[in-house]
């Protein structure tokens, strides 16, 4: 990941914790390669899939099939608090971030 990279997903992760702030849920961007709009969406979506379902299976699928129909196949989710991961994935379509204590992998393949 390129140091600009890096900076653009530090600041973009501030402005997320201050408009979470407000849904009262904390918001930290891991890593990211994908643009600044297109990873406020993925935590609105998120934001919004946990406030509806309890079971981490269920609003990885929210998440999943939202991204699908808004910027086409093929996303994938992966929802918890205690997993690893390797992934290859498309070019901008990438994003891992904490939602208060769940963590959220979301990115394009395929």
């Amino acid at each position: 990941m390129s140091e600009e990279t890096k900076r653009g997903s530090k600041a973009s992760s501030d402005d997320r914790k201050q408009s979470a702030a407000a849904a009262g849920k904390r918001i930290v961007i891991k890593s990211a390669d994908m643009n600044d709009d297109m990873q406020k969406e993925a935590v609105d979506i998120a934001i919004a899939a946990f406030e509806k379902h309890g079971v981490e299976k269920d609003a990885a699928e929210t998440i999943k099939k939202e991204f699908d129909k808004k910027h086409g196949p093929t996303w994938h989710c992966i929802v918890g608090r205690n997993f690893g991961s390797y992934v290859t994935h498309e070019t901008n379509h990438f994003v891992y971030f904490y939602l208060d204590q769940k963590a959220v992998l979301l990115f394009k393949s395929g």
